[in-house]
């Protein structure tokens, strides 16, 4: 059995419609199916304007949009409607792919299980943490225990960094999890895409020390700790600047807390790169990632990283020699340490570079093939158990 014998049924809460991390991921993971010659269907909500094409077939699942304040950009998928069901009847799957724990994934899981097809879920952030952002904390049991039972119904799950999987396996999410990491796209982020008509562009002079936040601005990707962190930095008077590559709904609140910060906005492919790499020190206080493509996108760029030594950047980030891991905790004690963090960086132009040298050094070790081809050989070992045990 090879990976010609596949016929995967992807379902995705958001497969193109916005661009994030974990999209990215699953169409990079597409286009490598599709060229090893397995055969692949795609389930997720479809709008008229997506932010980028699709890779595969896509098939739109009923959807609406999402009713949580600050997030109507995303969409909800409903249930498996009689499309759908006649749809995938006529694919005939052998394997699911879950990659959000949502209504139509629940669903997926249920029709599979009613016909004895192996099901693998893929882990691309940490839901359970969500709503403490919005105020709902007391909820954060309640989601976990809904994840559980999801994740155990599933043959297997695939994760991508040792610290989110030791989080799962803490969580009993499952017993069988591995590693599904993340690569890096070294045409697009690499230190000779630094570009100093670029930092003059957006107002850097070519002395200064410009911190970058890169990311969806939600508040689930910690603003308010970055917020809380560049004040105490101007308590201190560390000479630095604020660079902000990308826009989302808390857009707003951000620039309010951010005097004085400079917002390039929405960017992708070489732009992105160049931006990225015309910064100096990346800042990630998320403790939402399990990965982090951002962080690692950073470090290929030649940037040293301070962090939340939460999952994601604590598989990623080397304590001392490519940049800093913070201990997360409540903003009024995590912010100061994370400019603590800082600092050093700020005003030491040879630990900020040699940590950045350090850094983009180990972005060398993830290719995209050698990464997508871990998920290929689980979804075989799924398929050649199932195929023995009938």
């Amino acid at each position: 059995m090879d990976v010609t014998d596949l016929r995967i049924a992807l379902f995705s809460g958001n497969y193109n419609y916005t661009r994030d991390g974990a999209n990215q991921a699953l169409n990079r993971l597409a286009d490598y199916l599709l060229r090893q010659g397995a055969a692949l269907r795609v389930y997720a909500p479809v709008v008229a304007e997506p932010d980028f094409p699709p890779t595969g077939d896509l098939v739109d699942v009923p959807n609406a949009r999402m009713p949580v304040k600050g997030r109507g950009e995303y969409r909800l998928p409903l249930r498996i409607d009689a499309k759908v069901r006649a749809d995938l009847a006529e694919f005939a799957p052998n394997m699911l792919h879950l990659s959000s724990p949502d209504p139509v994934a629940h669903g997926a899981l249920k029709w599979a299980r009613e016909r004895d097809l192996p099901v693998l879920a893929s882990v691309h952030t940490r839901f359970e943490t969500y709503p403490r952002y919005y105020g709902l904390g007391f909820l954060e049991p309640a989601v976990e225990g809904i994840l559980r039972r999801f994740y155990r119904r599933c043959d297997a799950l695939v994760a991508p960094s040792q610290s989110q999987i030791a989080e799962l396996k803490a969580q009993e999410m499952h017993d069988d999890i591995s590693i599904w990491s993340r690569g890096v796209d070294r045409t697009v982020f690499d230190p000779s895409k630094r570009d100093l008509e670029c930092r003059r562009a957006h107002g850097l002079a070519d002395d200064d020390v410009a911190i970058v936040f890169l990311g969806r601005l939600v508040m689930e990707k910690g603003l308010d700790v970055f917020a809380e962190t560049i004040v105490q930095l101007r308590k201190r008077q560390v000479p630095h600047k604020v660079l902000v590559i990308g826009d989302g709904p808390a857009r707003g609140w951000f620039e309010k807390a951010l005097p004085g910060g400079i917002f390039a906005g929405f960017k992708t492919g070489k732009e992105l790169g160049r931006a990225l790499a015309s910064g100096d020190i990346f800042f990630n206080p998320s403790i939402t990632e399990t990965f982090g493509n951002v962080t690692l996108e950073a470090m290929a760029c030649g940037l040293p990283v301070v962090a939340a030594g939460a999952t994601g950047a604590a598989s990623l980030v080397q304590e001392g020699e490519t940049g800093r891991l913070v201990a997360p905790g409540r903003p009024e004690v995590f912010a100061p340490a994370c400019a603590d963090a800082l600092a050093p960086y700020c005003l030491d132009d040879a630990l900020r570079l040699a940590h950045g040298a350090n850094g983009e050094q180990a972005a060398r070790a993830y290719s995209w093939d050698v990464i997508n081809q871990a998920v290929v050989d689980t979804y075989l070992r799924l398929l050649e158990a199932r195929t023995a045990a009938r």
